[in-house]
């Protein structure tokens, strides 16, 4: 993402921060397909190892809590350091850190999973590719990753939310693309599903980075942005 871009993002949800949270509650309970998902990417890298996972543009936490309660060792990143906090003061046990997909602040072939769940709706469809190769580089051999996203190949602009006035802008991505996308990076796509939203298409994507000969590496690894590459300070 530009930086444009990023600091528009980054501005929209630090004012949006406190609301967001209040207005959002996880719907978990009413999401049957997301539980599936989130719970296949689960069993995936349980089966695989058990690695860190990131949970990228992770907002106020709902998703990294739901996944930590089916036993992964997860972190969240998000751009915005107000969403930051809101996580951390929900769900203090768990580790959330201030990052961008475009430069996430972490070691080569690492993670055991990555999930970008709706977080990949504030990214230009030119900016995309660079995601997915972040997405490709942190990655362990045999990692993980899923995506969720709106369907379409559009630009949706607002300029109010969540009780603020804000620019929004949002991307809707066709699957086809980054599905190719995906593929050009090294993933091979494991699963792909396409539901109904209310206002749109919704999909979900499975991938995979190809095992290597060598085993994963350790997975005791907890990131830490201070002795990684440079933080640049993502959102859903």
């Amino acid at each position: 993402m530009t930086d444009h871009h990023l600091d528009t993002v980054r501005v929209l949800y630090d004012t949006v921060a406190e609301s967001y949270h209040a207005l959002v509650p996880p719907r978990f309970a009413e999401d049957a397909v997301g539980r599936g998902m989130l719970g296949a990417f689960a069993d995936l890298v349980r089966a695989d190892g058990g690695g860190p996972v990131a949970d990228l543009g992770c907002g106020p936490g709902h998703v990294t809590d739901h996944l930590a309660a089916l036993g992964l060792s997860v972190t969240g990143i998000d751009l915005s350091p107000a969403m930051v906090a809101v996580a951390r003061r929900a769900h203090p046990a768990l580790r959330f850190e201030v990052g961008s997909m475009t430069d996430l602040p972490l070691p080569d072939a690492r993670l055991g999973g990555i999930v970008a769940w709706w977080s990949i709706v504030h990214t230009p469809p030119q900016v995309l590719p660079t995601v997915v190769a972040e997405f490709h580089r942190t990655l362990a051999p045999g990692g993980h990753l899923l995506l969720g996203f709106h369907v379409g190949d559009e630009l949706v602009r607002r300029d109010h939310a969540y009780g603020h006035p804000v620019t929004v802008e949002s991307y809707r991505h066709p699957p086809e693309r980054v599905t190719g996308l995906l593929e050009q990076a090294g993933f091979t796509v494991t699963a792909r599903l396409v539901t109904e939203g209310t206002s749109c298409q919704q999909a979900c994507l499975l991938a995979r980075r190809p095992p290597s000969e060598r085993p994963i590496m350790e997975f005791g690894y907890q990131p830490n942005l201070d002795n990684s590459r440079e933080s640049c300070a993502t959102t859903p």
